[in-house]
């Protein structure tokens, strides 16, 4: 089953639960799907990868939005946001911790034997595609720079 036709189910049980926050994050991920299909000269596929950005592109947004929301003081928009992001993340693969992702980098700088940060585009272009939805790539830039300095 594809994200869109699940997220399509989830919309019907939460019209039927009268879940509108659920409701209105749900939309917005079919919103941004369908036209992430429709870019560019021709419908095409998803794959999961590129569905994978597309929620993640969402997920940060509405964080940021509350952090912004927050600033000015606009605590009732930073709360929804913050629970349309909530209902965002169960669509996203779980994030690894720190720990993990210093080890999955450690052992790349090891096979590419990355000695200074000048390896660090190398590294990061690797750990990036083999950590890709399971972490930030922000979170993973610090570790790369703290191992390789």
């Amino acid at each position: 089953m594809s994200l869109i036709e699940k997220i399509t189910k989830d919309i019907m049980a939460a019209m039927k639960n009268h879940e509108s926050d659920k409701l209105d994050a749900l939309r917005a991920i079919k919103s941004a799907l369908l036209l992430a299909q429709t870019e560019g000269s021709a419908k095409k596929e998803l794959t999961e990868d590129d569905e994978l950005k597309v929620l993640q592109r969402l997920y940060k947004q509405r964080i940021e939005s509350a952090e912004i929301y927050n600033n000015n003081n606009r605590t009732d928009l930073a709360n929804i946001e913050l629970s349309q992001a909530a209902i965002i993340k169960t669509y996203l693969p779980a994030q690894l911790s720190d720990e993990e992702i210093e080890n999955e980098v450690k052992k790349v700088i090891n096979d590419l034997n990355a000695t200074s940060i000048k390896d660090m585009g190398k590294v990061m272009g690797v750990v990036s595609k083999s950590l890709a939805g399971k972490a930030d790539n922000t979170t993973i830039s610090n570790i790369v720079k703290k191992l390789l300095s």
